[in-house]
């Protein structure tokens, strides 16, 4: 019968060798991290040129390959042997259909713990996690979370495909340093987002246009005013806003204009284009960007492939060349321009905003308003009610009053059905 995985008679069953007596000892090596046989003292004498007792041929394979180990593999050729892993778990997870986004994503958290104790995975043990993401890599939980699901998915990989041959080559076991100790659990993610009231929302971009002709760089000051107002008209996440080019306009779709963004994708899959709403407001205010300040930009704004929101800082090879396209503005460009405008411009009980909360705030401000929750989700982009439900927790609804009203609405049709009962 076939040994059991994971135990020394396994592990000689896999290399070929005899199993080793039962009156052999076993003990932890602590320099090599793996298991080293020392059979038990009697009078026999060693074996020169193995250092073990004559006549146990098996057991001098185990002990000449456990010294192999002691004297240890260089550095370099572990280190070398992970890069390879790297490459290799990249790739069988873009064969799985991941986003390229995505794969660079999964092995970051790896690298960024390895590089911190400049050790290779297999050396690493629970302690060194828990060391590391209580101190230099602390977190919110929601990334801590992501980051010890990425370590312990490459760790699965490791143990599937290399563990014998990082076994053989390094005398290193490939165990996971996420274990039911440190492992987070999912309890739900409880913090509330509380965006500013419809009213000091409107009173901020209010007094925010009115103060865009003092600005010392105007045209970028108005860039910024109008991505900021298009994510609270339109629901869109930021990145999505600043990936918009001059072709994905379309002011002959719907009734106001539409246009295309890279939504976020599901699942690793990477982004996937979708349709995001003007309405009457945004439409004019697009209109008006378009026509009067995209042309203040160094770039050709009739190209189609331009970008709607441009940076003003271009790159010295981009002047050089004098080409027609400027690159765009990035999400960390908006979100300091929207945080000195509300420290500037928004009063009430919420002092600053950010893109996000914008959007939180558009989802919010629409159900008040009498949008259903299945509109809103469609606005947001979302796949899931259950996601579009977390933008609207703040909402302010009464329950009583929507009974009565609905009460009502009830009595109203059975009056005008009235006649038509027989």
């Amino acid at each position: 019968m076939r040994p059991r995985p994971h135990t020394l008679e396994f592990w000689c069953y896999w290399q070929n060798l005899r199993v080793i007596p039962v009156t052999s000892w076993i003990v932890t090596d602590s320099g090599t991290r793996v298991l080293s046989l020392v059979p038990p003292l009697i009078d026999e004498v060693l074996d020169e040129s193995s250092g073990v007792r004559g006549g146990d041929q098996g057991l001098v394979d185990v002990l000449s390959l456990q010294r192999r180990y002691a004297g240890g593999a260089s550095l370099e050729d572990e280190q070398a042997f992970f890069m390879d892993t790297l490459v290799e778990y990249q790739w069988a997870r873009d064969l799985a259909g991941l986003a390229s986004s995505t794969l660079d994503a999964l092995t970051k958290p790896v690298i960024e713990v390895c590089d911190h104790y400049q050790l290779v995975p297999w050396r690493l043990t629970p302690r060194h996690v828990d060391a590391y993401f209580a101190g230099p890599g602390k977190r919110q939980a929601p990334t801590i979370r992501s980051k010890l699901n990425k370590i312990d998915h490459f760790f699965a990989f490791l143990e599937q495909r290399y563990a014998h041959e990082i076994f053989q080559q390094f005398g290193a076991m490939v165990e996971s340093p996420i274990d039911p100790f440190n492992r987070q659990a999912h309890r739900g993610d409880f913090g509330l987002r509380v965006p500013p009231s419809a009213r000091a929302t409107k009173e901020f971009f209010a007094a925010w246009r009115s103060d865009l002709p003092n600005a010392r760089k105007e045209a970028v000051a108005c860039r910024d005013y109008v991505m900021s107002k298009m994510i609270y008209i339109s629901g869109v996440r930021a990145a999505e806003l600043c990936g918009m080019k001059m072709c994905d306009l379309h002011w002959e779709s719907g009734e106001f204009g539409r246009f295309l963004v890279q939504g976020k994708g599901a699942r690793g899959s990477g982004p996937r284009p979708r349709e995001a709403y003007m309405f009457a407001e945004g439409r004019a205010l697009m209109w008006w960007y378009v026509s009067e300040v995209r042309g203040l930009f160094a770039d050709d704004p009739e190209h189609p492939e331009a970008p709607v929101w441009p940076s003003e800082r271009l790159p010295r090879s981009i002047e050089d060349l004098n080409m027609p396209v400027a690159p765009a503005v990035t999400p960390s460009t908006l979100r300091k321009a929207l945080k000195r405008a509300s420290a500037g411009h928004l009063h009430g009980p919420v002092r600053q905003l950010f893109p996000h909360l914008l959007r939180h705030a558009c989802a919010t401000h629409r159900y008040e308003g009498g949008m259903s929750l299945w509109e809103v989700q469609k606005l947001l982009g979302h796949e899931w009610t259950t996601t579009t439900v977390r933008y609207i927790l703040s909402a302010q609804g009464d329950p009583e009053v929507a009974s009565r009203q609905s009460s009502a609405r009830a009595t109203q049709r059975l009056r005008v059905d009235a006649g038509s009962l027989s």
